[in-house]
């Protein structure tokens, strides 16, 4: 995957490499090429999600919190979303969502406030100990994620996330 391949040294077998060579072994009829890119990408995602609870309970957060304060962080200030608008972000159900907040809000990391246009409607807000744990755990994030791919160089990084974003994009499109 490097513009130069002998910068790293000989290529190392790996696992997939293993179980393709197996599979063509076995059923020589069928044509396993796609498991030698799914099947590293799935191995990635359970790296990395492993990488990330890591990450996240160094800063005493489940995924699932990191996920919504992220959500909230992100929308800048004054950081606040309604429900509605976190449902979108997170994709969870709405009785989901309603734990989610309660727990966070337990945890004095997010905070209700009414909707100003909305007596019914509430608006989700971090606080200011949400900011600095989803801040911190971001930061931490970000420096295991560049671990993962320090084999490659920034061309290589770059054009593998333009790969990565032409397999994903129609998963993502409205």
């Amino acid at each position: 995957m490097t513009s130069d391949p002998d910068a790293r040294g000989p290529r190392r077998e790996d696992e997939v490499d293993r179980i393709v060579a197996a599979w063509r072994r076995e059923r020589p009829d069928l044509d396993v090429e796609p498991l030698t890119v799914l099947s590293r990408v799935s191995r990635l995602a359970r790296h990395l999600d492993l990488a990330r609870r890591g990450s996240f309970a160094r800063h005493d957060l489940e995924p699932w919190e990191f996920d919504v304060l992220s959500a909230l962080r992100r929308a800048g200030e004054p950081y606040r979303l309604s429900p509605g608008a976190l449902l979108t972000q997170t994709l969870v159900t709405s009785g989901t969502m309603t734990n989610r907040i309660d727990r966070l809000a337990e945890r004095g990391l997010v905070q209700r406030l009414p909707s100003p246009g909305d007596r019914r409607g509430v608006l989700v807000q971090l606080t200011e100990q949400g900011r600095a744990r989803v801040d911190a755990a971001m930061s931490e994030l970000l420096d295991v994620e560049r671990g993962l791919l320090a084999r490659l160089d920034t061309r290589d990084r770059e054009r593998l996330a333009e790969l990565l974003h032409d397999v994903v994009a129609p998963f993502d499109s409205p």
